[in-house]
């Protein structure tokens, strides 16, 4: 199980925690995120808590189509969820959601998490 996560520049590390929490991925220790935020300070502190981070690049992030749509998501990267992208490009070719993006309380961060395998 791999956690896709999209977040906020103004996001604090309580509100990766509590999205993924809200997508019931906080057991998953690979996270994927967009390699844009591969300088943000929020990608140390993962990192520290030992999460293994994978890199997911903008044209990966385009070309994976999302039960989600989110406006800035598709002006910003080209697709309807980041963390669903994400997610979905890190687990690989046979991967499937186990539910929607789940959103923090604070609307800053999102987290999907993606299974592989034979969809249920």
């Amino acid at each position: 199980m791999i956690a896709g996560l999209g977040f906020r520049d103004e996001a604090q590390l309580a509100s990766l925690l509590d999205a993924l929490d809200r997508a019931k991925a906080r057991d998953a220790r690979r996270l994927a995120l967009p390699a844009r935020k591969a300088g943000h300070p929020l990608a140390a502190e993962l990192q520290r808590l030992g999460y293994d981070l994978i890199w997911i690049k903008d044209a990966a992030l385009a070309a994976i189509s999302t039960p989600t749509q989110s406006a800035i998501a598709l002006a910003v990267y080209g697709t309807g969820s980041v963390a669903e992208a994400c997610a979905l490009a890190a687990a690989g070719p046979r991967a499937w959601l186990a539910a929607p993006r789940a959103l923090s309380e604070d609307r800053l961060a999102a987290a999907a998490l993606a299974l592989t395998g034979d969809t249920p």
